[in-house]
């Protein structure tokens, strides 16, 4: 009996897969929005946000940073992948020196751990970030980086 009710629930899962259609988000068609004063210091810009529905917990979005643009300190429940597409910048985990990052370099945050990330001072920094949700959560906010906090080159 135990089998019988694992096969039919992956002929409904399979069956449910299978009425899902790929979808194609183009490049242009969502909108931009200004990363929120509370959560970035300086001009930052969010795109192409996503965000999937349960069974899956993904979601991220394309985020430019200006020339000194950052988040505030954050973590995240499943950790964060961030995925630098132009320009250079920092990423810092608490209590320890903060790291350059640049155009093709990935970075892994583990889950739990208290970062910030942006733009250098001197030249802009755009980076895809990917993020699982936990419990309806992929990101804890906390306060903002000072400016004796962020390295000036």
């Amino acid at each position: 009996m135990k089998a019988l009710i694992m096969i039919l629930a992956a002929v409904a899962l399979t069956s449910a897969s299978a009425m899902a259609d790929v979808t194609v988000n183009h490049a242009g068609t969502q909108p931009v929005t200004p990363g929120d004063t509370k959560y970035f210091t300086g001009k930052a810009t969010v795109e192409s946000r996503f965000q999937r529905e349960s069974p899956a917990r993904i979601g991220g979005g394309i985020v430019t940073f200006e020339a000194g643009a950052r988040t505030a300190w954050h973590t995240h429940p499943l950790g964060q992948t961030l995925i630098v597409t132009s320009g250079s910048g920092w990423v810092q985990e608490w209590g320890k020196p903060a790291q350059k990052i640049r155009k093709g370099d990935v970075v892994w945050i583990p889950p739990g751990v208290k970062h910030w990330h942006g733009a250098c001072a001197t030249e802009p920094m755009t980076h895809i970030a990917v993020a699982e949700s936990f419990e309806g959560k992929t990101v804890i906010w906390m306060e903002k980086v000072s400016d004796s906090q962020y390295p000036h080159e």
